[in-house]
């Protein structure tokens, strides 16, 4: 029985998804919110009915039952999260695979996705196996004075290590997103700063459990692309720099490799440590077993020493960025379609040695925003939309280059990613700039106001790649 893939996301990732069934001749479908009826991964599959239908009206992304419904309907045997939504929603992935009419859910095992989505079990098992991550807590704690004493530590290491402006922070164990978090910086106010976490912990979250943990500052923050499969295989495609953020911690310029002694004058072997954070990478994924696509996030410090962030069980928005400096028999790879064949049973067919690195590559995330006020999304008509037309680059969007298109309000208006690559970063740098420079995105409001987009804030962050 040939397999269908029920693309269960939007915009520029679904577009990808289809077009890595094409090549893997796969059918598939697409669902699409009234919202995003205009959208280019909607808009050329709306015309057809019957069963050729490939198109299919949902009231949310977020609703599993009517995802679902439209599955079973139009005979789907695997589901493709995308990123975001259910990506990483474990209780979806095992619902999927364990249903009366099971769907193929591409990504890894979903025991995988609970175990990993944890970071306080992350991070406890990386410490068991000596996986370095940020000093504190690998666990909850409910005592002041047992919480008092390891604050204290965390503080007195720093000061030994000369640590400018030492600092812990203070987490609600059950949080995210940035919530429930504060920092001190004296060890007299740590009793008042700690009975406050814990108590917004308990009326937020129903549990009073904090985390206690160094405050670092001065970093890069890396990520690390790993492919592995059902078979035990697993192969890394190099590293990632995402250091350049909004302050919303999406990312916004994304380079590849991590670190280049060319960008700047680091006080440790860039090398060194990027093969040190690969290998780390390779060790958790072999504990667990993984059996997908997946990226390990470290912090670097100024001085070197990597820290394992979190694991992301998903493909990334920057896949791309590790693909275009990888070659595996001489071309460039499509990592997602690798993630659909290796869900779907396939080996990975090649092994670290068979994949080449060369030169730089560099992600731009184009958006409809204001950095200037805090990366204000902008909401409007979007009338002219033009790239340039390079070998030496690609373009990803769901925008319409031949027709107005209205953004939705209901999504980020995120609006393409532009990656370029080239034979060095400095190289990447100027064409970079050059493409930005050519880059064309006209539009209104419904006050008449012209289009905010934060293309002058990718060219004057350029030159920060790869910098502490």
């Amino acid at each position: 029985m040939k397999e269908k893939v029920l693309i269960a996301n939007r915009g520029e990732i679904a577009i990808r998804i289809a077009r890595s069934c094409q090549e893997l001749d796969l059918d598939f479908v697409v669902i699409y919110t009234d919202a995003d009826k205009d959208s280019e991964h909607v808009f050329p599959y709306l015309a057809e009915n019957g069963s050729e239908k490939r198109a299919w009206r949902v009231a949310s992304y977020t609703d599993p039952n009517d995802i679902l419904s439209v599955a079973d309907y139009t005979q789907c045997t695997a589901i493709h999260p995308g990123y975001g939504f259910f990506s990483e929603d474990f209780r979806f992935a095992r619902r999927v695979t364990i249903r009366e009419r099971p769907l193929t859910f591409i990504g890894p095992k979903w025991e995988v996705i609970r175990d990993l989505g944890d970071k306080i079990n992350t991070k406890h098992v990386a410490n068991k196996l000596g996986i370095p991550t940020i000093p504190g807590t690998d666990g909850p704690i409910y005592n002041e004075m047992e919480a008092e004493a390891i604050a204290e530590q965390l503080l007195d290491d720093q000061r030994e290590q000369e640590i400018k402006d030492p600092s812990i922070l203070v987490k609600a164990a059950a949080g995210g997103g940035g919530m429930g978090i504060e920092e001190v910086h004296r060890i007299d106010e740590f009793r008042r700063i700690y009975r406050q976490v814990q108590n917004y912990a308990k009326r937020q979250f129903g549990d009073g459990g904090v985390l206690i943990e160094q405050c670092l500052r001065d970093y890069n923050h890396l990520e690390v692309q790993l492919v592995c499969s059902r078979h035990g295989e697993r192969v890394h495609f190099g590293t990632r720099n995402c250091t350049i953020q909004s302050t919303g911690r999406q990312k916004r310029l994304e380079a590849a490799p991590g670190f280049d002694d060319g960008c700047f004058a680091y006080d440790f072997h860039a090398g060194d440590v990027l093969d040190k954070v690969v290998k780390y990478s390779l060790k958790l994924a072999a504990h667990v077993r993984y059996d997908n696509v997946g990226t390990w996030e470290w912090i670097v410090s100024r001085s070197g020493m990597p820290y394992l962030l979190e694991v992301n069980t998903r493909i990334q928005v920057e896949n791309d960025v590790s693909a275009r400096i990888s070659y595996v028999n001489g071309k460039q790879p499509n990592l997602i379609k690798e993630q659909i064949r290796l869900a779907l049973g396939e080996r990975i067919g090649y092994n670290q040695k068979k994949i080449d690195f060369k030169g730089a590559s560099i992600e731009f995330r184009i958006v409809a925003e204001d950095p200037r006020r805090g990366f204000a999304p902008w909401v409007g008509t979007i009338s002219t939309f033009d790239f340039p037309q390079k070998d030496w680059a690609a373009v990803y969007t769901h925008v319409p280059f031949d027709r107005p298109y209205v953004i939705p309000s209901d999504y980020d208006p995120n609006l393409a990613l532009a990656i370029v690559w080239g034979d060095s970063i400095e190289e990447v740098k100027e064409r970079g700039l050059q493409f930005l420079n050519g880059v064309t995105i006209e539009g209104t409001n419904g006050a008449g106001d012209p289009i905010l987009t934060n293309l002058t804030y990718l060219k004057n962050n350029i030159d920060r790649l790869l910098t502490f």
